[in-house]
C-alpha cells in the first residue's frame, strides 16, 4: 500500500507553535511569582509599606498631612478636618552604612482626643479630652486657642491645661484645656469658631490644629451664664459597664427623683452597661424629662481608667455647666441621705459659701438580710432588705461630693481640685449617702445571707467585718414607691 506524505505545514505554524510555548512558560513564571509573593506576606507586605511611607514623605509639603488626632464628639475615628500642621514625615534612608536611620510606621497614640468642648461664660470655654500619656509624663505639650470670627478677624489666647485624673489614666491621661480670653471673642454674635493648637513638645514648630466649637450666627445668649439657671440640682453619673441590674436601677432612680425634686436632671452615660432592661427602667424618665441617656461606647477603643470616667464626668461638668445650681457626683449603687430630719434646701444653703463639699458614707452589706418568714422578700426593693452596716470607725472612707459647677474648671470622680473657692468636709451630721456595693451588678435576689432576728439588737460578725441593723432607708420605701406610681405609672416588677 503506498503511504502518503504528511501534508505541507501551513505558512507560518513554526512561528505560532514557538509563541504558544512562551506564553504558556510565561504563564507559569507569574503563577509561581505570585505563589511566592502569596506565602511571603511579612516581606511582601513590608515591600507595600515601604513604598507608601516613600510617597508620603514627598507629598507633604504640598499635600495635608494625615494625623492620628480623633474625634469622640461622634465616637468617630475620622481625623480631624483642621490637622495641616504636622510636621511628622518619614526619614529618608542614608547612603552611610555606619549611620542609622529609624523609620517610623503607623501610629501609637493620639495626641488629643476631643469628646466635646463647650463655652463656659462670656471669655472662657472649655474642651475636654484624651491625650497620649506617655506625652505628658515624659513631655511638655501645650495648647493654643484662637477664635475665628465670621467677620474675618481673629483673637489668640494661650491655654491652661489640667490633669484631673491625677495620674490614673493608662494609655491615655484626661485633659481639660481652658481658653480664656481677654474679652468676648463673640462679641458682635456673628459666630466663627474655636481652634485649638496642640503642640507635642516645647518647640512650637510641630504641632496638630483641630476646630473644637463652632457658634452659629445670633447663637450666642448671655442670660445663659447667670442664674436663674433651669435646675435646682443637676446628676453627672460615671460610665456605665458591665451587667447592671435593672431593678436596682429602677429603685436609685425613683428614690433621688424623689429626693431631689421636680427641679432635678439625671445624666447617664453608657458605656455598654445599660441593658435593654434597663433601657426600659430609664425610659420613663427619659419620657418625662428627667433623665438624659448619653452613648459613650466609643470610648473603648482608647484605654484610660475605668472606662475613661475621669473624661466622662468633666464632659459633663462643662457641658451643664451653667444648668443646675448644684451638681452632684456619686454612684448608681449610692443614695443620699438626710439624717435627723434635715432638708436639702436648707442644708445646702448652709453650704452655699462653698464651692463644693464631700459627703461621707455609711457602708452597707449587700448580702446581709433578716431572716423573717413573715416577709415576702421577692417583692421588696433592695434597700428595704439590705439593712446592715459595716459599723468600724476610725477609717478612711471613698467620699462623694457635690459642686457648684459655675466655679469649676475641672473634676474628679471623688472630688475637684481645680475650683475657686473653698471646699467643707466636715458634712457627716447634715448629709450622708448609704452605699451598696457590689449590689448593682448582681442579678435576682440580693440576700445570699440571712441572720436571726435577734441580729437588729447585736453585732453581727461577718468576713471579719462588725455589722449593725440599720433601718433608715427601708422606713422611706413606702413613699419612695407611692412616688414612683405618681410620677410615671405603675411599673412591672423588674
Amino acid at each position: 500500500m503506498r503511504k502518503e506524505s504528511p501534508p505541507p505545514s501551513a505558512p507560518g505554524g513554526k512561528l505560532f507553535s514557538f509563541f504558544e510555548t512562551k506564553t504558556l512558560v510565561a504563564t507559569l513564571l507569574a503563577l509561581t511569582l505570585v505563589m511566592l509573593m502569596w506565602n511571603l506576606p511579612p516581606y511582601y507586605q513590608n515591600l507595600l509599606s515601604t513604598t507608601r511611607v516613600s510617597c508620603s514623605a514627598t507629598t507633604t509639603t504640598t499635600l495635608t498631612a494625615t494625623t492620628p488626632n480623633v474625634s469622640l464628639t461622634n465616637f468617630s475615628t475620622t481625623p480631624v478636618a483642621e490637622q495641616k500642621y504636622s510636621t511628622s514625615t518619614s526619614t529618608p534612608k542614608s547612603n552611610d552604612p555606619n549611620k542609622r536611620v529609624f523609620q517610623t510606621f503607623g501610629s501609637a497614640t493620639a495626641l488629643f482626643v476631643l469628646m466635646g468642648a463647650y463655652r463656659g461664660g462670656p471669655r472662657t470655654f472649655a474642651v475636654v479630652g484624651l491625650a497620649s500619656k506617655p506625652t505628658h509624663v515624659y513631655g511638655h505639650p501645650w495648647y493654643k486657642c484662637e477664635w475665628i470670627s465670621n467677620n474675618g478677624s481673629s483673637i489668640r489666647a494661650k491655654a491652661y491645661k489640667m490633669l484631673p485624673d491625677w495620674g490614673y489614666g493608662h494609655v491615655y491621661t484626661v485633659v481639660v484645656v481652658n481658653c480664656t480670653f481677654p474679652d468676648n471673642p463673640n462679641w458682635d454674635n456673628l459666630g466663627g469658631k474655636l481652634t485649638i493648637n496642640a503642640y507635642y513638645n516645647e518647640s512650637p514648630r510641630r504641632y496638630e490644629k483641630f476646630t473644637a466649637l463652632e457658634e452659629a450666627p445670633g447663637s450666642y445668649d448671655e442670660s445663659k451664664y447667670h442664674p436663674p439657671y433651669q435646675y435646682e440640682y443637676l446628676y453627672c453619673g460615671s460610665s456605665l459597664y458591665g451587667s447592671l441590674s435593672a431593678s436596682r436601677i429602677r429603685e436609685w432612680m425613683a428614690y433621688h427623683a424623689w429626693f431631689f425634686g421636680p427641679k432635678s436632671h439625671f445624666v447617664f452615660h453608657d458605656a455598654d452597661g445599660i441593658s435593654p432592661e434597663v433601657r426600659a427602667a430609664l425610659e420613663p424618665w427619659v419620657r418625662a424629662g428627667r433623665a438624659t441617656v448619653q452613648d459613650i461606647k466609643g470610648q473603648a477603643e482608647f484605654d484610660g481608667y475605668y472606662y475613661n470616667q475621669f473624661m466622662v464626668v468633666n464632659d459633663c461638668l462643662h457641658r451643664y455647666r451653667h444648668s443646675a445650681n448644684w451638681t452632684f457626683y456619686f454612684d448608681v449603687d449610692e443614695y443620699i441621705y438626710l439624717p435627723d430630719g434635715n432638708t436639702l434646701e436648707s442644708v445646702l444653703k448652709e453650704f452655699s459659701d462653698y464651692t463644693q463639699f464631700t459627703i461621707e458614707q455609711n457602708p452597707m452589706s449587700s448580702v446581709l438580710c433578716l431572716n423573717d418568714s413573715t416577709r415576702d422578700y421577692s417583692s421588696e426593693w433592695g434597700f428595704e432588705k439590705l439593712l446592715f452596716r459595716d459599723s468600724i470607725t476610725g477609717i478612711r472612707r471613698d467620699r462623694k461630693y457635690a459642686i457648684q459647677a459655675k466655679n469649676a474648671y475641672a473634676t474628679g470622680v471623688h472630688m475637684s481640685e481645680n475650683v475657686i473657692g473653698k471646699t467643707l468636709h466636715k458634712t457627716e451630721t447634715k448629709i450622708r449617702y448609704y452605699h451598696y456595693h457590689n449590689s448593682i451588678s448582681v442579678q435576682g435576689e440580693p440576700c445570699r445571707e440571712f441572720l436571726p432576728l435577734s441580729a437588729k439588737n447585736n453585732v453581727t460578725w461577718y468576713n471579719k467585718i462588725p455589722y449593725v441593723y440599720d433601718d433608715n432607708m427601708k422606713k422611706l420605701a413606702d413613699t419612695i414607691k407611692e412616688f414612683e406610681r405618681k410620677t410615671i405609672g405603675n411599673v412591672v416588677q423588674l
